[in-house]
Formats: C-alpha cells, sequence, structure tokens
C-alpha cells in the first residue's frame, strides 16, 4: 500500500440535530467527518449489526456487487476543499472462473464509501495530506466517550435497584413475618403489637362476658 496514505477505523458514529458525525482516526489522530442523518443511520446499522426486513439503499448496492462477482476493495478520502472531503471506492470484480480481475475506481462520497467499506469489512485509508490537514479531536471524542460510560453505568444501577424492589414486592407472607421476626403460623392478631398485648387480650374477655 502506497505510504501516502493512512489507514484508519470508524471510531464512532454519533447523531446530531439532522445530521451525524463520524468519528475516524487510529490511535495517534481522530478527525470527524459530517454526513447526512440517512447515511450516518445506515452505517451505524451496520456497525451494530441490525438486520433489516428490507433492504436499505447501500444493501442493494451491496447485492449488486455480490451478484457480479464484485466487493468493495478500499475506500481513500483522498481530498478536502474546505470543509468538504473527497473520496474513492476502489472496487475489484472477478470473472467466474476467477482468472481475470478487474480493478475499478470511482468518485463517491465519503459518507457512502464509508458505509459500504463498513458493510463489506473493507478497509479505510486517508491521504496524508488530508491526514495532516484535518484537526485532532481525540480529546472530544475521549471525553464523549466517558459521558456515555457514565450515562450507561447510572442506567445499570437504576435498573439494579428497580429489580432490587421487584423482588422484595414479589415476597410472600411467610418471607415478611420472617424477616419482621415474626413466628411462623401465627396472625397479626396473636401478635404482641406494642400496645398492651395481654390487657388488650383481657379487656377483650371482659366485654365478651358484658355484653352476654
Amino acid at each position: 500500500m502506497n505510504k501516502d496514505v493512512i489507514e484508519v477505523q470508524v471510531r464512532a458514529v454519533l447523531p446530531l440535530e439532522g445530521s451525524f458525525a463520524v468519528f475516524l482516526g487510529n490511535e495517534k489522530k481522530v478527525f470527524v467527518i459530517y454526513i447526512d442523518e440517512s447515511v450516518g443511520t445506515a452505517i451505524s446499522m451496520f456497525m451494530r449489526g441490525v438486520s433489516k426486513e428490507r433492504p436499505l439503499t447501500h444493501d442493494l448496492v451491496g447485492h449488486l456487487l455480490l451478484a457480479f462477482g464484485a466487493r468493495v476493495e478500499r475506500v481513500v478520502i483522498n481530498n478536502i476543499n474546505g470543509s468538504v472531503f473527497h473520496a474513492r471506492l476502489i472496487i475489484s470484480a472477478e470473472n467466474e472462473l476467477q482468472t481475470t480481475r478487474k480493478v475499478i475506481e470511482l468518485d463517491a462520497r465519503p459518507s457512502d464509501s464509508i458505509a459500504m467499506a463498513v458493510q463489506q469489512s473493507a478497509p479505510i485509508f486517508v491521504a496524508k495530506n488530508v491526514w495532516d490537514t484535518v484537526e485532532d479531536v481525540s480529546e472530544t471524542l475521549a471525553q464523549i466517550e466517558k459521558k456515555g460510560l457514565e450515562a450507561q453505568q447510572a442506567a445499570e444501577a437504576t435498573t439494579e435497584e428497580d429489580e432490587e424492589d421487584d423482588d422484595i414486592e414479589e415476597l410472600s407472607d411467610e418471607d415478611i413475618n420472617t424477616i419482621a421476626g415474626i413466628e411462623p403460623g401465627k396472625g397479626d392478631d396473636e401478635y404482641d403489637d406494642g400496645f398492651g398485648g395481654d390487657d388488650d387480650d383481657e379487656e377483650g374477655e371482659e366485654w365478651k362476658k358484658a355484653d352476654g
């Protein structure tokens, strides 16, 4: 592979208001590309392995490539003009006998190229001139990931508390009596409630005699 390109991975895909932010990079540097919502959703679904009832656009393109014995070999983000990125989609195809191999290079949007690369597990490269130009947002991504982890831990803690509450609600009367220190087999009227106990029983007997 040409030394004028750097291999990167999709580090994160985050939804924004009406768009998505795709973080690309490696252990040395991370940069971000803003893409439209539909393609961002597709990339996110490919990364998470979400199954679909019907094929979407990038699924269809992938199926067409497969039908003609072709696949995405690699993607190269080769240019940047202001805030606009450009990419090349490299596709390789072989005949049915696998004796002839043809390589095709197409101009494509980086968003579509990334979606196809993620779908087909193809590598993504960035031209060195682009790599040297883009701003490093590694710290920003680290902060986002930290907040996401904290939110996940808080949600898990809340879930555990809810499960504990459900366990308490599901205790039987016998379990509750045991926790409260009530002897098995005794009802409330036989338990000293702290308001006189035996005196209440004596008053009850006198009331019955008077009433009889």
